[in-house]
């Protein structure tokens, strides 16, 4: 049995195929072809911070492979209230066949893991967000542009950060982060993705300038500047972001064909202007449905090693 807690655990070749999968899946599924491949299988979903996308996706996902998902909030059941965590791993995970937990601490996910028997998937914790980067990765693929990456990813030093990192130090890619000046990425994870980046001949470089990331760039990313959870930093954090938008100007600096991808929620005016946005929105809204497919293909992927 496998757990999808980061892309640290996973191969190149595992993550490449589970990308595969979900590719065939979105394939059939605009052929009108439902293949039930989790028929009668109930995927657990504890939501302790909310979210559009990873609801409708992981809930839409498991009915189109037959299944149903269960919505579990913090206010519907004991975990955070009393209830041990490794208790609530033990109660849901002998009820359900998978469970996807969208938290803050990513000890929380680790030690509910350690106690359940079924696979556990990460949809998001303080410290990564990987399986945003399955969709990323496979959107890249369907744009034919996951060859010979150099990424810049602008902005905040967060969870989006450090998947992308992992995701780099796997497949073997060049990425280049540049956050303003406090806002780095974490230490002790940028350490393992360097070890990590010397066997797969990725190449991670860090610095403060955006415009010195984005120059020759083939994939631009950005993320909100203020993630939940850190809404009283807002105003302050407009202010030290103040050159990190990704706009047209900044654009220029990329290659004539670069892709320029977003997580969402997009602010306007802030990480991303208008302009950018709307211009590349096919790539971004293809990105975003591809949540949908990618988690599929992931469901099914970890199904097959049980």
């Amino acid at each position: 049995m496998r757990h999808f807690l980061t892309l640290k655990d996973f191969t190149k070749e595992e993550i490449l195929e589970i990308i595969d999968i979900g590719l065939e899946i979105k394939k059939n599924l605009k052929s009108k072809i439902y293949k039930k491949e989790l028929e009668n299988q109930t995927l657990g979903m504890i939501f302790e911070k909310s979210s559009t996308r990873t609801r409708v996706s992981f809930e839409t996902g498991m009915f189109q492979l037959g299944g149903h998902a269960l919505f579990l909030s913090n206010r519907d059941i004991h975990l955070g209230r009393g209830e041990p965590v490794k208790d609530t791993a033990r109660v849901i995970s002998s009820m359900c066949d998978m469970v996807m937990i969208r938290t803050f601490e990513h000890s929380m996910i680790e030690e509910f893991a350690s106690y359940s028997k079924v696979p556990v998937i990460n949809g998001l914790t303080d410290s990564y967000h990987p399986v945003q980067l399955l969709a990323d990765y496979m959107t890249l693929v369907e744009h034919s542009a996951n060859e010979n990456i150099v990424c810049a990813y602008i902005g905040d030093g967060n969870n989006m950060t450090h998947s992308w990192m992992m995701l780099a130090a796997k497949l073997g890619f060049e990425l280049r982060i540049a956050t303003p000046k406090g806002y780095e990425v974490n230490e002790k994870i940028l350490k393992e993705v360097l070890v990590l980046a010397k066997e797969s001949g990725a190449v991670i470089k860090t610095m403060n300038d955006p415009n010195e990331a984005v120059r020759g760039a083939t994939v631009i990313t950005t993320d909100t500047w203020t993630s939940m959870g850190q809404e009283e930093e807002k105003e302050e954090r407009i202010k030290i972001f103040k050159g990190f938008m990704v706009d047209e100007k900044m654009m220029m600096l990329a290659t004539k064909d670069a892709r320029f991808l977003h997580c969402l929620p997009a602010y306007r005016g802030l990480e991303v202007s208008e302009s950018v946005f709307e211009k590349y929105s096919e790539i971004i809204f293809d990105e975003a449905e591809n949540r949908l497919h990618a988690q599929k293909g992931l469901m099914v992927w970890l199904d097959k090693q049980r």
